[in-house]
């Protein structure tokens, strides 16, 4: 296998990613039920899931060759013990990992209707919601990028201060002052108010990952699937306060927008629908492999072109990084199978 990398000796290296670490217990069942009624559980299975978990555990899965390190908090449970094991076994530092007694490892109950692959989550917000400003220790890391995920599912960090700004936007300001690549990835959480969260921390972000429903919430409300108005939406966000990287993955394809230059679009991989397991963790998988391209210097085609491949091969299964492969082997996979055809662009 060989390395991915274009970047020079003697800078900072590897990914040091903080946020929300949750544990999926992902049930299928026979029937969603009615009321008061029973359904069976056929089968069931953990998972990773959240942000960092997802991305660092992708990234390993990748082989991206580079140091990949973790902030989080987990309970003190058997839950918290299982991820810890994980990254273990991954080669993951999780000495920023922290254990709390105060609240349970997050995890999400998945239960999915075996015939139609309909999921509905039940969320326990635990520790996440405990997880602040102190627990992100940045000064000693010489990673390369510092990505935050997922915003507008952190509490702590999410809260509005009385000046407009937020604990992310101070964490993000000190991590550019570092001299950290800053990454902030969003969750779809329909009860979030996504312009106070995220606007505070836009000055502050080389790059901000979102999907369309979320950049509908920062920008005009609408839903769109059509690339000239993702580009529109994008660049709405540069009178906002962003001067970095917009990238926009959706079901038929992504997007990278950048102040003053034309929109780069990547079609997805038409992948057949017998193959698809599940879409859980596919974002996360997009910007894997999108990380992966940003750390070693790629250019923005090139790192699109893998991230839309990474969570093509995601979705062979259920979990969230279980059919993840090596960087090279998910190109080929994407290749093989081809993609969706290109759309144009207006020059927005």
């Amino acid at each position: 296998m060989s390395s991915p990398s274009t970047v020079q000796p003697g800078t900072r290296r590897g990914i040091l990613a903080a946020g929300n670490w949750i544990i999926d217990h992902v049930k299928q069942i026979d029937a969603w039920p009615a009321q008061d009624t029973l359904a069976t559980i056929c089968s069931q299975s953990d998972g990773n899931g959240g942000g960092p978990y997802n991305l660092l555990k992708d990234l390993a899965k990748l082989h991206c060759g580079f140091p990949l390190a973790g902030l989080g908090l987990i309970g003190n449970d058997a839950d918290g013990e299982s991820i810890q094991r994980d990254c273990r076994r991954h080669q993951i530092d999780i000495s920023g990992l922290v254990a709390t007694e105060q609240a349970p490892t997050s995890y999400t109950d998945v239960m999915t209707v075996a015939q139609t692959g309909r999921r509905t989550f039940f969320h326990q917000h635990g520790a996440n919601a405990l997880f602040g400003a102190e627990h992100c220790t940045l000064d000693e890391s010489q990673a390369r990028i510092f990505y935050l995920g997922y915003m507008c599912l952190l509490h702590r960090l999410d809260a509005i201060a009385s000046d407009g700004s937020t604990e992310a936007t101070h964490v993000f300001r000190h991590a550019q002052r570092l001299g950290f690549v800053t990454v902030a990835d969003l969750v779809s959480n329909k009860a979030a108010d996504f312009r106070a969260i995220v606007v505070p921390s836009l000055p502050h972000l080389d790059y901000l990952f979102a999907n369309e429903f979320e950049l509908a919430q920062l920008t005009d409300g609408i839903a769109s699937n059509d690339p000239n108005h993702l580009t529109i939406q994008a660049r709405m966000l540069f009178d906002q306060g962003t001067s970095g990287s917009v990238i926009i993955h959706y079901p038929e394809g992504a997007l990278c927008v950048r102040r003053g230059e034309a929109p780069i679009f990547q079609p997805a991989v038409r992948v057949p629908a017998q193959m698809v397991a599940g879409s859980a963790g596919a974002g996360d998988a997009f910007a894997a492999g999108f990380v992966l391209g940003i750390h070693e210097g790629w250019t923005p085609p090139r790192c699109l072109e893998l991230a839309v491949c990474v969570a093509a091969v995601s979705l062979r299964d259920a979990t969230c990084s279980a059919a993840v492969e090596p960087w090279e082997q998910c190109l080929a996979f994407g290749k093989s199978i081809g993609f969706y055809p290109a759309r144009s662009l207006d020059q927005c």
